[in-house]
């Protein structure tokens, strides 16, 4: 992976279109919600019904909605383009978080809950795949890897911001008006994103094809989903790790850890342009992913966790980002849809890390959790292997 090219140059390019910087800072603010809803609900469901199983299949509802929703607006964007979506989903995803907030109330029946937080998942907004879209096609192909990395960058802040400032309001208020605050937030963000794009967006931008023409989009779609699993196995481990050690307040700790690597990585992988084959780099990557997270197996002090962390985050946005890179080549004609496939790849593969990690914890104790999301790396390097095949 030889870098090619000064330090940070392709940022000055991207950054140095018209409406980029807007379009980033407004991309920001409608994320909000991407982690904040989930908790939400959890926290207002739980509240009103008194009953964390029914709190727990709602949250749950909003992650199957989401994930559904995702190929289905990408397709949607593919044909009409982005703003037109944006715009309709912002609107169902915050209407569907209002009618939350006001059938969560007791002795109602629990789908007056579920149903509507099904819906919001639904409605969740394609940001990023928009941003994905509009930058990439705005810019030359050695910077998509900068694009790319700056649609992480910006979404990985949204989801660190989010739940500090639902906290904060939470605080002085509660759960359910801070719910409805940030939800309406990420709506009129959303909404100022959308009047943002740039003309160009308001349709397809080239005849429309199918997102897996090519069989290699079936290969990237299951390294996308190991790389999913990864990240679920470490909501669980952490969580558990902190517990098992007496300090659970110590989790917000650790992820922070993650994710402060996780904006460093994309910083760096972004700041320079690669002449590897990205199919060369995301093999790399993953494999590294798996040794870097490899060192939290044994038992060892919670500053040591930080630091691998921290080290592990490095590669993760990456990882994602060359990914996305690949779609480029792989789907050119149905990247909104493709990306979308992505998104639910991603979540799909969380879903089922955690599971696992959530099973192998319990019998084996807090560092299996760790020891799965190393294998689920190491095995998506390998799997990514097949793509070199043909590149």
């Amino acid at each position: 992976m030889t870098p090619n090219g000064p330090d940070g140059l392709p940022y000055r390019r991207l950054l140095g279109l018209p409406g980029v910087p807007a379009q980033a800072v407004l991309g920001f603010l409608a994320q909000l919600t991407q982690q904040v809803a989930p908790v939400g609900i959890v926290l207002v469901v739980q509240g009103a019904s008194g009953s964390l199983a029914l709190a727990g299949v709602a949250a749950a509802a909003f992650s199957v909605g989401a994930g559904m929703g995702r190929p289905v607006q990408g397709r949607l964007m593919d044909r009409h383009g982005a703003r037109t979506v944006l715009a309709g989903t912002a609107f169902l995803h915050v209407a569907a978080l209002l009618a939350l907030l006001a059938c969560a109330r007791p002795g109602l029946p629990w789908w007056p809950m579920v149903v509507p937080a099904w819906i919001a998942g639904l409605g969740l907004p394609p940001v990023s795949v928009s941003m994905r879209v509009e930058w990439g096609r705005r810019v030359a192909a050695p910077d998509r890897t900068a694009a790319y990395s700056l649609v992480y960058l910006v979404q990985e802040l949204a989801m660190l911001a989010g739940p500090l400032l639902f906290g904060l309001l939470i605080a002085v208020a509660s759960a359910s008006l801070a719910l409805g605050l940030v939800a309406g937030a990420a709506g009129a963000g959303t909404l100022a994103f959308a009047r943002a794009l740039l003309a160009g967006a308001d349709g397809p931008a080239r005849e429309r094809g199918r997102a897996f023409a090519d069989r290699r989009m079936l290969v990237l779609m299951a390294v996308v989903l190991l790389h999913g699993g990864t990240f679920g196995a470490l909501q669980v481990g952490l969580p558990a790790l902190a517990a098992a050690r007496g300090v659970p307040a110590a989790t917000g700790l650790l992820v922070a850890a993650l994710s402060l690597g996780g904006i460093a990585g994309a910083i760096a992988y972004g700041a320079r342009s690669w002449r590897s084959p990205a199919q060369v780099r995301l093999v790399g990557l993953m494999l590294l992913l798996g040794l870097a997270l490899a060192p939290l197996v044994p038992a060892g002090p919670l500053p040591v966790f930080c630091v691998v962390l921290f080290a592990g985050g490095l590669v993760l946005n990456p990882a994602l980002t060359t990914s996305s890179l690949l779609v480029d080549e792989y789907a050119p004609t149905a990247q909104a849809e493709a990306f979308g496939w992505i998104s639910t790849g991603l979540g799909i593969g969380g879903a089922a890390g955690s599971a696992v990690a959530g099973v192998v914890g319990e019998r084996f104790g807090h560092g299996a959790p760790f020891l799965a999301g190393t294998a689920f790396a190491l095995a998506g390097g390998a799997l990514a292997a097949l793509l070199l095949r043909r590149a």
